[in-house]
């Protein structure tokens, strides 16, 4: 039976993820906590994994409340700090690693989604992470999840079984999690950070290649073509209609509801 086996919630975007039991639905349709804080430079352009590589170097821990926040860097002991109450002592410890000016900024409402059309939670199966692991040599589906950061993950299903979950581009597939209803609009586009260990940021030899060449080989027949302009595209990103007070919970049952208009 299809049900959400993980739930991963990542509170400062491009840091390391959190593993929940459940997870709350904000008005916007976003995760409570999910990359609800983010690193801006001086020109208020977004410092992430996209632009600089040696973000994968920095590990960090949150509190259970999410409000202290533990840094390491690979040849330095551990800082904690508030992220309120120290707040500029956290963003000079930043801008010393990064060497440039950072301000870290939060938003309670929506966080910081790479896609703000679709501020839904990311999908995919784990049977789809074991698929594209045994792609390449050495690479652990563990390692594989840190790299596309996806939020939820549903099990007791095949391999690309979420490709369902997008239609054309005048629809969506409705569906439901627990008592929770959500809207698939497109599979994700990947950009660079897949390609990189998700500890050292060196990238692995042929990363795109591989994927584009199975992807395609792969790629279910009842899937929309049309929706893929490129192979390098895996997970399906959706909406969450507004005025849904509810949580998502490890072992909700998933159930197809079907096609809606966009």
């Amino acid at each position: 039976m299809p049900h959400l086996a993980r739930i991963d919630l990542y509170p400062f975007k491009s840091l390391d993820g959190v593993t929940v039991q459940s997870a709350h639905v904000l008005a916007s349709g976003a995760l409570e906590h999910d990359r609800e804080y983010a690193c801006f430079d001086r020109q208020g352009k977004v410092v992430n994994g996209k632009r600089f590589a040696q973000i994968h170097q920095l590990r960090s821990q949150f509190s259970n409340d999410y409000q202290t926040l533990t840094l390491q860097t690979p040849n330095a002991d551990p800082q904690t700090f508030h992220i309120k109450q120290d707040r500029n002592t956290l963003e000079a410890w930043l801008s010393e690693f990064f060497q440039l000016e950072i301000q870290v900024q939060q938003n309670l409402a929506l966080g910081f989604p790479d896609d703000t059309d679709s501020p839904g939670p990311t999908l995919i199966s784990t049977a789809t992470l074991e698929a594209v692991a045994d792609w390449y040599d050495g690479l652990t589906v563990t390692e594989l999840r840190r790299r596309l950061r996806t939020n939820l993950e549903i099990g007791g299903v095949p391999a690309f079984w979420e490709d369902q979950l997008f239609a054309d581009t005048d629809h969506l597939v409705e569906f439901q999690i627990g008592s929770m209803i959500l809207k698939g609009v497109n599979p994700c586009q990947r950009c660079l950070v897949p390609t990189r260990d998700s500890q050292s940021g060196v990238a692995t030899p042929k990363f795109q290649k591989t994927f584009l060449q199975n992807r395609k080989q792969t790629l279910p027949d009842w899937v929309n073509p049309a929706r893929f302009n490129h192979f390098y595209r895996l997970a399906v990103n959706t909406r969450i209609p507004q005025g849904q007070n509810s949580v998502l919970t490890q072992g909700d049952e998933v159930i197809l509801q079907g096609l809606v208009e966009a």
